[in-house]
C-alpha cells in the first residue's frame, strides 16, 4: 500500500521527516518498506529560484540579448544574459542556477553551465514556461507577481513541492490503515497529535429531481447500502491537485468523477462506485443476487458466468456491477455522462472475498471489503464524495442520501484485566496513559474499576476482538522500545535455535543418497505379526496391537523397517525391476510397561537402505555384477561422511538379521547394522535373491550431527606408505588390525588398509594372511628411515604380542 506524504499532512501536523515519520509507522506495526521521493514534474525544479532583475541593457554586440544583474538570494547578483524580448528591470523572474538541470515541456534535459556569450559571461538563465516543463508557450520569460523573497525555490511559489511515496506492507489484520485517515489515526494515537478531519458541512441537496427507488434483498451480504445522484455534471479531465494527488500513490487518473471515487477510497478507506444514471432502466436499484449461470460483462470486457451467491447491483432489467469487486462495462462514467448515482455501501467480507476469488478479480474496492470495512462510514464518505464531484465536475445533488441500514453493527465490547495488560506487556504502564493510548484509538472503556475495565471497540477494528488484542493495541502505541529488557537477561533468553534440524538433515540425506542411484520408498507402518515374530529375539519392546484391524495382514505396528523394504523389492522384481536401490526413512513402534504398570508407546526414526541385483545394468563394455557387501558399505560410509562421523567402532551384526556383517558404534551405541539378509528372513515375503540390507538408528545419528565446517592446512610434509603381511589366526579380524594399530601410535599414522587376504595350506591350518599398507606422516617434518623404521618396529612388536602374528618376508 502507497500512502503520499504530503497527503497525510492534510490530515495530522509532521514536521518530522519523511523517513522519520517511517519509522514512527514501522514502530506502531504498520511497517514501512521504503520511502520514495515524488516530483510533481520531472526535475521537480530542483536548483530552480525566484529571482529579481536590478538591471538591463541591451548586449553591445547583439541586438537580440540582454545583460542583466539578477538578485536570487546570494551575497552577490549574478549576471545573465538572457534573449527573451519583454526582460525588464524591477520584474520578479523564474531563475535556473548554474548546475541546475532543466526538463523542457519539448526536448531532452539540459544543464545550465557557466558560460561567455558574445563575450559577456552568464551564470544562470531567466527561464519561460516551456523551459521548465510547466507549459509549451516560448514567447517570453515568465514574469511574476510576488512578494516572496528573491532566492524562493521556484516549486514552493509554484506549489510543485516533491512529495514521498511511502510504502507501508499491510497485513492482512489492518485494513483500518488502509488509507490515508486511517494510517493518521496510528500517527494521531503515537504521536498525541490531533486530526484534522474533512469538513462536509456544505453538502446539502439540491432538489429531489432524480431520486432512485433502492431496494436490498440479501441484507447478510449487504448490511448498509447508501446512494445519492448527482446531475448537470461535466466529465472531462480532472484538475491538477487531484491529478497529483492519485500519481502520488502511483494510480493513473481516467476522468474528474472517477478519479474523486478513487482519491476517496484511499483517503477515508471507503470504496465507492459512480453508475450512469441515464443507464439505469426503471429509475431502480436492486441488490441482490441472480441465478447461477447469469452472464455479466465487466469493464475489462470479459463475460462472466455469475454464482448463485455472487452479490450483484442491478437496476429494473440487468445486472450493472458485481457489489464491491468490479463495475459492468454498460453502466459506468463516461465522457458523455451528465447525471450518476453514486453508491457507497458495507458489504459483508465474506461475500466479496468468496466472489473476488471465484472470478480471479482483486481490485482496490474487493481488497477493502473482504477485508471488512467501517460500517459507519458510507455516509460520511458520500458526502465527501459528493462535494469534490461537484467541484471538480459541477452539477447539483439530486436526491436526499438513501441509507438503509436495517441492523446497525455494534462495536465489540472486550473485558481487559490490569494484571493481564502487566502480565503480557512484561511492565506496568501508568493506568491513565493506558486509558489515553486507547482513548486515541477511539476504543473506549466502560465499566472501568480497581481491577478491570470493558474495551467499546469500534466496529472497523475488525482484528481486535479478544483481551489480548486490546493489549497489543496499547503496546504497540506505548512503543516495544520502551519496554525494558531484564537485567537478568542472557544470551540465551533472547533465542533459541535448533542446533540440529531433523528435517533438513533428512533432506540433505535424501539427496545424498538419490545422487547416487536410491530411490526413496514410503511404505505403511501396518504389517503382519508374522514379521515382528521372525525377529523377535531382536527386540526390546512388545507389539503394538490394533484394536480393530482392517485384516490380519495389518493388525500391528511394525518393529523394523526390514520387511518393508522387502517387500517393496519383492513388487518391483516381480514387474521385471530386478536391479534396486532403496531407501526409507520411517518410524518402528513398540510399547513396555513402566515400573507402575502403565503401557508406555514408544516411537523410533530409522533410515533403512536396501540393494539387491545388480550393480549396473549389462553392455556391451562389461558384464553384469552383482552387488556386494562393500557396495552397501561405501553408501554407509557415505551417510557417515555426510553427519562427519569418523571414529567409529565395529562388531559382528546380529546373526538373526544378518548372515553376515557388522554393527557399527559410536561411544560404544549401535548406529548401524549392515550386511547379508537371512534368507529366511527373506523367504518369509517369497524373496530369492541375495539382500544387503543396512539399518540405522536416526535419532543417534542426528545427536552426532555436527553443522560446522573444520579447517585444516593443506600438509607441507609428504606421507609415507610401508605394507607388512601379516600370518594370523582366521578369528583375528582387521579391525582388531586397526584398532591395534591405532592405539599403538597415535601420532603417526594416518590410515591403515588391507589390500590382500590369502588363505592356503602353506601356511598352516586355521591360518590366514593379511596384505596391510600403512600410511605415515608428520605435519611439522619430513620423517626420516630411522623414524619410519622405529614406528614400524613398534607396530610389528606390538602385533606379534597381541595377535601372535607372524610376519611374511
Amino acid at each position: 500500500m502507497e500512502i503520499s506524504y504530503k497527503w497525510l499532512q492534510e490530515y495530522i501536523e509532521l514536521p518530522e521527516l519523511p523517513e522519520v515519520v517511517g519509522k514512527i509507522l514501522t514502530g506502531t506495526g504498520l511497517e514501512v518498506e521504503g520511502v520514495e521521493k515524488i516530483d510533481a514534474i520531472p526535475g521537480g525544479l530542483e536548483g530552480v529560484v525566484i529571482g529579481e532583475v536590478l538591471t538591463c541593457s541591451r548586449h553591445p554586440d547583439a541586438d537580440k540579448l540582454s545583460l542583466t544583474t539578477v538578485d536570487v538570494g546570494a551575497e552577490q547578483p549574478l549576471p545573465i544574459v538572457c534573449g527573451a524580448p519583454n526582460v525588464a528591470a524591477g520584474q520578479k523572474v523564474i531563475v535556473a542556477l548554474v548546475g541546475a538541470t532543466l526538463h523542457p515541456s519539448s526536448g531532452e534535459p539540459f544543464q545550465i553551465k557557466k558560460a561567455k556569450i558574445r563575450g559577456a559571461a552568464s551564470e544562470g538563465m531567466i527561464c519561460a514556461e516551456d523551459e521548465i516543463g510547466l507549459g509549451a508557450s516560448h514567447a517570453g520569460i515568465m514574469v511574476l507577481d510576488t512578494d516572496l523573497p528573491n532566492g524562493t525555490p521556484a516549486a514552493r511559489y509554484f506549489n510543485l513541492e516533491a512529495d514521498y511515496q511511502i510504502a507501508i506492507g499491510l497485513t492482512p489484520n489492518r485494513i483500518d490503515a488502509a488509507s490515508h485517515f486511517g494510517t493518521a489515526r496510528d500517527l494521531k494515537a503515537v504521536l498525541n497529535r490531533p486530526l484534522t478531519m474533512p469538513s462536509v458541512d456544505g453538502f446539502s441537496v439540491d432538489n429531489q429531481d432524480r431520486t432512485l427507488n433502492v431496494r436490498v434483498d440479501d441484507v447478510v451480504a449487504c448490511p448498509r447500502y447508501t446512494g445519492l445522484t448527482i446531475s448537470g455534471l461535466t466529465v472531462q479531465e480532472s484538475p491538477d491537485w487531484l491529478k497529483q494527488r492519485l500519481l502520488s500513490i502511483g494510480l493513473n487518473p481516467i476522468n474528474n468523477v472517477v478519479d474523486v471515487t478513487n482519491f476517496v477510497c484511499h483517503d477515508l478507506g471507503q470504496p465507492l462506485h459512480a453508475f450512469d444514471a441515464d443507464k439505469i432502466a426503471g429509475n431502480e436499484i436492486i441488490v441482490q443476487t441472480l441465478p447461477e449461470g447469469t452472464p455479466f460483462v465487466t469493464l475489462d470486457g470479459v463475460e462472466r458466468k455469475l454464482t448463485a451467491t455472487d452479490l450483484m447491483i442491478c437496476d429494473a432489467e440487468k445486472p450493472m456491477c458485481i457489489a464491491g469487486v468490479f463495475g459492468g462495462q454498460n453502466s459506468g462514467v463516461t465522457s458523455h455522462t451528465t447525471s450518476i448515482f453514486l453508491e457507497s455501501a458495507y458489504f459483508s467480507p465474506a461475500s466479496v472475498r468468496k466472489t473476488a476469488q471465484h472470478h480471479g478479480l482483486k481490485t482496490d474496492a474487493s481488497f477493502r471489503f473482504e477485508r471488512g470495512t467501517d460500517p459507519n462510514m458510507p455516509v460520511f464518505a458520500l458526502k465527501r464524495a459528493a462535494l469534490l464531484i461537484q467541484d471538480v465536475a459541477g452539477g447539483v445533488v439530486s436526491s436526499d442520501i438513501t441509507d438503509l441500514y436495517p441492523t446497525p453493527i455494534d462495536p465489540f465490547r472486550v473485558q481487559v484485566r490490569y494484571k493481564n495488560i502487566d502480565r503480557l506487556i512484561g511492565i506496568q504502564i501508568d493506568r491513565t496513559e493506558i486509558h489515553r493510548i486507547l482513548s486515541a484509538l477511539d476504543i473506549e472503556a466502560d465499566e472501568v474499576n480497581a481491577e478491570s475495565f470493558i474495551a467499546v471497540v469500534p466496529a472497523y477494528r475488525v482484528d481486535v476482538t479478544r483481551e489480548a488484542d486490546v493489549i497489543e493495541e496499547i503496546l504497540r502505541i506505548y512503543g516495544l522500545d520502551n519496554v525494558p529488557l531484564s537485567v537478568h537477561l542472557a544470551a540465551d533468553t533472547l533465542s533459541e535455535f535448533p542446533k540440529v534440524d531433523p528435517n533438513q538433515w533428512q533432506s540433505r540425506v535424501g539427496q545424498l543418497l538419490a545422487a547416487n542411484g536410491f530411490y526413496e520408498i514410503l511404505t505403511l507402518s501396518l504389517t503382519r505379526p508374522a514379521y515382528n515374530d521372525a525377529i523377535r529375539s531382536t527386540l526390546t519392546g512388545a507389539d503394538v496391537t490394533l484394536l480393530n484391524p482392517l485384516s490380519e495382514e495389518l493388525s500391528v505396528m511394525r518393529q523394523s523397517l526390514l520387511f518393508s523394504s522387502l517387500e517393496t523389492l519383492v513388487y518391483n522384481i516381480n514387474r521385471r525391476q530386478k536391479d534396486l536401490k532403496t531407501f526409507e526413512f520411517g518410524k518402528i513402534y513398540s510399547q513396555t510397561q513402566s515400573e507402575d504398570g502403565s503401557t508406555k508407546y514408544v516411537e523410533k526414526m530409522r533410515l533403512s537402505l536396501a540393494l539387491v541385483g545388480n550393480q549396473e545394468a549389462e553392455s556391451w563394455q562389461q558384464k553384469a555384477q552383482s552387488v556386494a557387501y562393500h557396495d552397501l558399505a561405501t553408501s554407509v560410509q557415505r551417510v557417515l561422511n555426510l553427519f562427519r562421523i569418523k571414529q567409529i567402532d565395529t562388531q559382528p551384526a546380529d546373526p538373526s538379521l544378518f548372515q553376515y556383517g557388522l554393527t557399527y558404534l559410536v561411544n560404544k551405541k549401535p548406529l548401524v547394522s549392515l550386511g547379508l539378509v537371512q534368507p529366511k528372513l527373506a523367504k518369509l515375503v517369497d524373496l530369492k535373491q541375495p539382500v544387503f540390507y543396512a539399518d540405522f538408528d536416526w535419532n543417534a545419528l542426528l545427536k552426532l550431527a555436527n553443522s560446522k565446517s573444520r579447517y585444516e592446512e593443506v600438509p607441507r610434509f609428504p606421507e609415507v606408505r610401508r605394507d607388512l603381511s601379516l600370518v594370523l589366526d582366521k578369528a583375528v579380524t582387521f579391525e582388531q588390525i586397526r584398532r591395534l594399530a591405532h592405539q599403538t601410535e597415535r601420532k603417526l599414522l594416518r590410515s591403515i588398509n588391507v589390500f590382500d587376504v590369502y588363505e592356503g595350506e602353506n601356511l598352516g591350518s586355521g591360518k590366514k594372511s593379511y596384505s596391510v599398507s600403512f600410511t605415515l606422516q608428520d605435519p611439522t617434518q619430513t620423517l626420516t628411515d630411522a623414524t619410519i623404521d622405529k614406528t614400524m618396529q613398534r607396530l610389528i612388536s606390538g602385533f606379534e604380542r597381541e595377535l601372535s602374528a607372524v610376519i611374511r618376508k
